[in-house]
């Protein structure tokens, strides 16, 4: 299970430390690609795997189903870490993500997250006076 905030930069070639509780538990290789609200997601292999077998029970006559494969799918690149524990972002994810100096990295159960720090502070924004009607529906018995 992936917890916790982290703050590092990236780079001018895309290279970006992740933590090294995080890159011991995504293992040499893992799958980044494109997450939803403008960051990136990170998923070791075998969480991929898991991802691919539910995508692929999705209708592809569905225009919805089409759609976010295409858009998951393409973005997601295959990496692994460098001597330093940094690992590449190719340049059209660090586009999606805007990412330019200062990254928040953050664990999200089975996933990492890479979000650039203005969006972060913003998505926190928006949500921290929500999240308590947020936990009531999804948590309709009190099991939190």
């Amino acid at each position: 299970m992936f917890m916790g905030e982290y703050h590092h930069n990236i780079d001018d070639k895309g290279r970006l430390v992740l933590p090294s509780k995080f890159r011991s538990e995504l293992g040499e290789q893992f799958i980044v690609t494109r997450g939803l609200e403008k960051c990136l997601y990170v998923y070791s292999i075998a969480e991929w795997k898991k991802i691919e077998e539910q995508l692929n029970t999705l209708p592809f006559t569905r225009k919805d189903a089409r759609t976010f494969i295409r858009t998951f799918f393409s973005g997601a690149t295959e990496c692994e870490f460098d001597r330093q524990g940094r690992t590449c972002i190719t340049s059209p994810l660090v586009s999606y993500a805007g990412l330019t100096k200062e990254c928040v990295i953050i664990g999200a159960n089975d996933r990492v997250e890479i979000w650039e720090l203005g969006e972060w502070q913003k998505f926190l924004d928006d949500n921290s006076a929500k999240l308590e009607d947020i936990a009531e529906n999804l948590f309709t018995g009190g099991n939190l």
